[in-house]
């Protein structure tokens, strides 16, 4: 597991396993070896997908990330439905 918060290099992103994202890939991240969009491996980094999908993802993207920040980190408001 990533050191909490800070910033998360290209390497040790591609290094995270499926499960520490919110989405699966694009097909872009997917080409360049990324196993996921939004990381969620720290609380920080699952806030921060929060705020990141609020403002550019679609609706059911929105529910997804919803679901998996939840379902990971249970005291983390995630807000609305």
């Amino acid at each position: 597991m990533a050191k909490a918060g800070g910033h998360i290099t290209t390497v040790r992103r591609k290094a995270l396993p499926k499960a520490e994202f919110a989405l699966p890939p694009t097909p872009d991240e997917k080409k360049a070896g990324i196993a996921g969009s939004y990381p969620i491996d720290t609380p920080a980094r699952a806030r921060n997908a929060l705020a990141r999908v609020a403002q550019n993802g679609t609706p059911a993207e929105i529910a997804a990330v919803k679901r998996k920040v939840k379902a990971k980190y249970p005291s983390i408001d995630v807000g609305g439905k």
